[in-house]
């Protein structure tokens, strides 16, 4: 998807995406905020979108979200405001190819939900490898083509309204695998349906 394309869809989405994506989305982020809790220090939120993930993080967690949808930012604002979150050092829109954030600032960087979304999602993976500390975490939870028993007919039929829907049902994990700066330390299917996978990443020494 091109970034004018991911501004509308997500536009249109952001007054109901709590609605559509809450339930099925929680899961990942749940694991991902369980992690950084467990471990402490500063994670950056690539596409934070509507913040969902916020209130699971620990107060001692100092949180900083990215997204490209001013309307997903002012969402996240919102939550943090009536939660009286203290531990949100930032809300930035910021297209997550080019993150003017400075190296190995962040013990954790997450992407929920976004790698099947942006445009040159290895991009996208760079930065996030270059804005983690070396012995760091890279969290990622995404729908992943064929991973999730029974949904491939439905991956298909989906694959051809991508720019509707707002990410590609038909992304392979591949695209985030192997990278020289990572390691895969967990990989697991999360819950309802299986429909998402988590992995957790250890970033390497330069």
């Amino acid at each position: 998807m091109q970034v004018e394309a991911i501004q509308r869809t997500y536009r249109r989405w952001a007054p109901v995406y709590d609605l559509a994506f809450g339930r099925i989305t929680q899961g990942g982020r749940l694991l991902a905020a369980q992690h950084v809790n467990a471990q402490g220090g500063a994670v950056l939120e690539v596409g934070i979108g509507t913040g969902l993930a916020l209130s699971y993080y620990s107060p001692k967690v100092q949180v900083t979200g990215i997204d490209l949808s001013s309307e997903m930012l002012r969402a996240a604002e919102r939550r943090a405001r009536t939660l009286g979150l203290r531990n949100v050092a930032g809300l930035y829109q910021m297209d997550a190819r080019a993150i003017d954030l400075p190296e190995a600032s962040f013990d954790h960087v997450a992407a929920m939900h976004i790698m099947s979304v942006v445009p040159e999602p290895e991009r996208v993976l760079d930065e996030m490898v270059r804005l983690c500390r070396p012995g760091g975490s890279v969290l990622i939870a995404n729908h992943f083509a064929g991973r999730a028993e029974g949904w491939r007919l439905a991956e298909r039929l989906a694959a051809p309204l991508a720019n509707l829907l707002g990410w590609h049902s038909d992304f392979p994990i591949d695209r985030v695998l192997g990278h020289a700066g990572l390691k895969l330390e967990e990989q697991r299917q999360v819950r309802p349906f299986g429909l998402m996978t988590f992995l957790r990443f250890r970033r390497l020494a330069a």
